[in-house]
């Protein structure tokens, strides 16, 4: 596809095509996003859709190929621009300079610029007769007739040159211009392709991320296979320095490993036994065994991929705008370039104003730039994304992002870690927060209770010593008890004190005030006498705070919806800076909450990681899921962020209006430089100036915008994240 006319016609080729409900061909990706009803149709049947719009199709996927091709493409048209630049100079001095036989000089002319029209130029022409056999124009028919008007009016007066005397027609050869024409268009073409694949390396750098072999460990010994032939199961062997090849869990062994290229964290990240690793991700230290958990298609690397090709092939809705333009742009130039040559053939002062205006017309207006504009930027921007560690699941979505004015956090698992952590620690006379928290350890180790082991884990955490439980009872819904060094001990709430008989006089007065924050507390007894107090509470992640008030930087307002209790949710609510809060909601009240604020006119993102949230994702004009959550709640929304980092929701905003403001500026350019520069070389200046825009001018031009779009795509990849400015 060589312009935004080409993609429209294979476009609607796809979509008129039996058992397809939505086709949308991306120019810049050069790639098809076809929605087919299940059975009706098959690959072999949409390629024949595309060869007989012209073109042809191959499966997507293979990296290796679509590079090939790349390079091959890149080869061809370096050759063809190499060829028709050194003609082209040729052609320019003989026309231009002085001595030459005027007889001999434009048959020599026309020996250099025959291969230049139809070899260097030839793919013009091919175009053009595939888009004329399909009832279309596109930009190589565009080319194709204003070249051929000039080489075609130089060849008569090359071959006829007193018939044209005759008729009082202009004698000079333009064989230049139309050389010139090819080689600019040529160079044009080189440089967009150049960019196009510059554009592309953020996909090229994640699928090079994925080894080819994995080391399995079978009867003992070590095995290298395909990375495609490993099982969900196998045990996997890896190496210091090599890449892990699929996902999995840490069997045996220890070593730090660089996630850097798939979750965007830049430090490495230690690994032991049970900790889940990621394919793609680099082994730094150590070795390692896995047990695969899942391979191929189902990676977090190969979904990441996926999701970032869905989003490149995707449109944005800005983009429909100059798809209807492109649809009869071709056309319409054709006829403003046939009413030019009319009118300057009734007013110029000779026919050869009429043909060069036209020429200039038909080069100066091809809709290059209006192919690009959207996919380029798009393109860029969600690669970006994708090194940062955020996942944007459509053009769509990337636009919505853009616009967005309010976020809505979940809580828990959220803006919290999603698992109790102990918060303070109160004592009672004669004993200490330490010795307090190390017997309700000593008892709460062979507990299987959530809020056991944070009791565990904090007093490990401060280097206490655990010592050993007898006579280990847990008491559903209400705590534990046994016996340390000879003597009772019970961990739970005021009520299980009661029901055993407990003395709670020795109470600390801090119990009520952390129960009053919202928090869980659990009392200590030992020799039945509370001894202390254990507050207990889902506390907020250490960059929620700083999260959302960079969201309030940014002019968005920011609320809470949450299912917890109201107490626990104002709690968390004034800790990170949030002063809308609604609690105790069910999943479905969420989505109702959603749906009043954008009734206010506000454009909402919804951020959830759990099951519940998935209605209000879906509900949300943006839903963005954290990457640790469920795999619903991911499938749900439209952005994905691949590291638990809640920088990442502005991040995302940031980019997407980064991205959204690129896109506007290349379609401005476009749409401006095809406003002026139509009426330009159609003449209009020409009172003023009495000049014509020359057809090589036009050509340069042409190029230019086309490679002036892409430039400014690829701005993007210079995109300072938050963290870096």
């Amino acid at each position: 596809m060589h312009c935004a006319a080409c993609a429209a016609r294979v476009e609607r080729a796809l979509k008129e095509s039996p058992g397809v409900f939505e086709a949308a061909v991306n120019y810049a990706t050069e790639t098809a996003s076809v929605t087919v009803e299940e059975g009706a149709v098959g690959f072999d049947e949409l390629a024949a859709v595309v060869a007989s719009a012209g073109y042809g199709a191959a499966r997507p996927g293979d990296e290796d190929a679509e590079q090939e091709f790349r390079k091959q493409e890149m080869g061809e048209l370096r050759s063809r621009l190499l060829f028709s630049a050194l003609a082209t100079a040729l052609i320019f001095v003989g026309t231009h300079a002085p001595g030459l036989p005027p007889d001999a000089s434009p048959w020599v002319l026309l020996a250099l610029a025959t291969p230049v029209q139809f070899w260097a130029g030839g793919q013009f022409y091919r175009g053009a007769w595939v888009a004329a056999r399909a009832g279309f124009a596109d930009m190589n028919t565009l080319i194709a007739v204003g070249t051929s008007a000039a080489y075609g009016y130089s060849l008569v007066i090359t071959v006829a040159p007193s018939l044209a005397a005759r008729v009082g027609v202009e004698t000079h050869v333009y064989y230049e211009t139309a050389a010139m024409i090819i080689t600019l268009v040529l160079l044009g073409r080189t440089l967009e392709a150049r960019a196009k694949g510059r554009a592309s390396e953020a996909i090229r750098r994640l699928v090079g991320l994925q080894p080819n072999t994995a080391r399995i460990v079978r009867d003992g010994e070590e095995l290298e296979i395909a990375i495609g032939e490993v099982a969900v199961g196998d045990i996997v062997a890896v190496r210091p320095g090599e890449r892990v090849p699929v996902d999995g869990v840490v069997l045996e062994g220890k070593s730090t490993v660089d996630e850097s290229m798939v979750t965007g964290e830049s430090m490495p990240v230690e690994k032991g036994l049970g900790d889940s690793v990621v394919g793609g991700t680099v082994n730094r230290t150590g070795a390692f065994r896995l047990r695969a958990g899942r391979v191929g298609a189902d990676t977090v690397l190969a979904q990441i991929i996926r999701l970032v090709r869905e989003a490149q092939a995707s449109k944005a809705p800005i983009q429909r705008i100059a798809d209807r333009v492109a649809g009869v742009f071709v056309p319409v130039v054709i006829a403003i370039a046939a009413i030019t040559f009319v009118v300057w053939l009734l007013v110029g002062p000779n026919p050869a104003y009429g043909a060069i205006a036209a020429v200039s017309v038909l080069i100066i207006a091809c809709p290059c730039a209006l192919g690009l504009a959207t996919p380029t930027s798009l393109l860029v921007g969600t690669g970006k994304g994708a090194e940062l560690g955020i996942l944007i699941r459509s053009a769509e979505a990337l636009e919505a992002a853009g616009r967005i004015d309010t976020v809505v956090f979940d809580k828990t698992g959220t803006l919290t870690r999603g698992e109790p952590s102990v918060t303070a620690a109160a004592a009672a006379a004669g004993w200490t927060e330490e010795s307090v928290l190390a017997l309700a350890a000593a008892v709460e180790q062979h507990s299987e209770h959530p809020l056991g082991q944070a009791i565990v884990s904090a007093a490990r955490g401060r280097g206490l010593e655990t010592q050993a439980v007898a006579e280990f009872q847990a008491i559903p819904g209400s705590g534990v008890r046994g016996m340390v060094n000879g003597r009772p001990v019970a961990v739970g709430t005021p009520r299980l004190m009661q029901e055993l008989g407990v003395d709670t006089s020795g109470t600390p007065d801090r119990a009520a005030s952390m129960a009053a924050e919202g928090q869980t507390v659990l009392l200590v007894a030992a020799e039945q006498a509370v001894v202390g107090a254990i507050a207990l509470a889902d506390v907020a992640k250490p960059e929620a705070e700083s999260a959302v008030a960079l969201l309030k930087d940014m002019g968005i307002r920011v609320a809470m919806l949450t299912g917890d209790n109201a107490r626990t949710a104002h709690a968390v609510a004034q800790s990170v800076g949030i002063g809308e809060v609604r609690a105790e909601v069910l999943p479905d009240q969420k989505t109702q909450a959603i749906e009043a604020i954008q009734a206010e006119g506000r454009s909402v993102a919804m951020v959830g990681d759990g099951m519940n949230d998935a209605p209000a994702l879906a509900r949300a004009d943006l839903g963005i899921a954290i990457g640790r959550g469920t795999d619903i709640a991911m499938e749900a929304a439209d952005v994905t962020l691949v590291r638990d980092d809640l920088h990442l929701v502005a991040e995302a905003i940031r980019l997407s209006r980064a991205t959204t403001r690129n896109i506007r500026q290349n379609l401005f350019w476009a749409f401006f430089y095809n406003s002026v520069g139509i009426p330009v070389a159609a003449g209009v200046l020409y009172p003023v100036f009495h000049v014509l825009l020359h057809p090589a001018i036009a050509a340069a031009a042409m190029a230019f915008s086309s490679v002036s779009v892409v430039t400014n795509a690829l701005r993007l990849r210079r995109y300072r994240p938050l963290g870096s400015m």
